[in-house]
């Protein structure tokens, strides 16, 4: 513990390497609607329900994930998501049909890229930081944002100099010959399998729910009697609504409807994802500072005025068509929403394991995941069948600002945690 460098950051920065290859492919999803509609003779609509089975398949293996990795260990559950994330965009170049395509992307890729994603990073972090663990949250959802910002304007410049196949390829061979090595070499479970302790030493237990059994095995039925879960789960049901599921799937289809070009929308997905680092860094130093549902409900408030900036220009023609004149307003979007884009999964996390870390985490967490995944599904789903009725995205726009406020005020009604310096109140 008296080493100046902690082996637990390596284990953050290999599982950051992790989350930036798998996620970041799975949020390239945008930048292949075009290419897919065209190559498959597919509208809107069609390419959007592949995107909801696989937020749907990647919900519904939250939980499954979290108790193999109770069972089994984040590493080797890492480590086989890689590796089936991989293959899958490998195969996916040689699809020639649609029913491929929902199979390998909407179904396989989707259950390894569940395996790899935030339940296994929490469990990491929870084994290996007893301090700094909202910074450290926020180290590993950055691995999302900056995927985002590498993988996503890569596709499109692949997909446009040469072809939407060598694209995946190209992603798979990254995955199987960079990311997975990596992973064998350098990750471990537990600070013990290097003879150490996490940092902030031995775990003590501070839990909002006062257990009702032996710690570690509380009944999962007790999780779901808990007013903090629902005030927890329901407003990150509707942060994947409105980010992994509205923007990330639809911002790049919205913006080529605008007029917008090729550049300008890979410098917006860009930007929208360098902010969105810097905000989930920022918010995990927030977290470990201030009242996390206070700022979970500033967060949700800030991402509707957001949206509401692109409503501004969207209900009206006249305003449209200055939007669409003026591309720097799109640049304007993309780094007030990349600020408050994955900016809520940090204290989200930290709150989960204040309130509930006598029970299973893995579970936990992936109920959690499940929620976000579930909105992700209908946030995927919903505006590409409105755009398909109505020919835009404006009432999926509304909708989300109406969503978020809802979002904001149940997180408001969640009791503080004894870690944030406050009075524990009544579950």
């Amino acid at each position: 513990m008296n080493r100046k460098w902690h082996y637990a950051w390596i284990i953050l920065l290999v599982t950051f390497a992790a989350l930036l290859a798998v996620q970041g492919t799975r949020l390239s999803f945008g930048a292949f609607i075009e290419p897919w509609e065209n190559e498959f003779s597919l509208d809107r609509g069609t390419i959007s329900l592949v995107s909801t089975l696989s937020f749907l398949i990647y919900g519904i293996s939250q939980p499954i994930a979290g108790r193999l990795i109770d069972r089994f260990g984040a590493r080797t559950i890492l480590l086989a998501s890689t590796l089936l994330v991989g293959l899958s965009m490998l195969l996916t170049q040689w699809i020639t049909s649609p029913w491929q395509l929902f199979l390998l992307y909407g179904v396989v890729a989707s259950i390894g890229v569940g395996g790899a994603s935030n339940v296994a990073a929490t469990v990491v972090v929870t084994n290996w930081f007893n301090e700094r663990r909202g910074l450290a949250f926020g180290v590993l959802e950055a691995g999302f944002s900056v995927g985002q910002m590498l993988i996503v304007p890569a596709s499109l410049y692949f997909i446009q100099w040469f072809d939407w196949r060598m694209a995946v390829g190209v992603l798979g061979l990254f995955l199987l010959i960079v990311i997975l090595p990596v992973l064998l070499i350098f990750l471990r479970n537990h600070p013990s399998e290097k003879g150490l302790q996490p940092i902030g030493g031995s775990q003590v237990q501070d839990s909002a729910d006062p257990p009702s059994t032996s710690a570690g095995h509380l009944p999962v039925r007790d999780i779901f009697r808990s007013r903090t879960f629902w005030y927890l789960i329901l407003p990150f049901f509707i942060c994947g609504f409105t980010t992994t599921g509205l923007m990330d799937t639809h911002l790049i289809p919205f913006a080529q409807l605008c007029g917008f070009s090729t550049a300008m929308t890979g410098s917006a997905v860009s930007l929208l994802a360098a902010f969105n680092t810097l905000g989930t860094l920022v918010s995990g130093f927030i977290a470990d500072r201030w009242s996390s549902r206070k700022f979970l409900a500033m967060l949700y408030a800030l991402r509707a005025v957001s949206i509401g900036f692109l409503l501004v220009f969207v209900s009206d023609p006249e305003l449209l068509l200055i939007f669409v004149a003026h591309p720097w307003l799109l640049l304007v979007f993309a780094i007030s929403f990349g600020l408050v884009d994955f900016a809520t999964v940090a204290p989200t996390q930290l709150l989960a394991t204040q309130h509930f870390q006598r029970y299973s985490m893995g579970l936990v967490m992936g109920w959690l995941f499940l929620s976000h995944q579930a909105g992700s599904a209908l946030g995927a789903y919903l505006p590409g069948m409105l755009y398909e009725r109505t020919g835009d995205y404006t009432l999926a726009f509304y909708l989300s600002v109406l969503l978020l406020a809802v979002a904001a005020v149940l997180n408001l009604m969640m009791p503080e945690t004894t870690a944030a310096g406050k009075s524990r109140e009544a579950a």
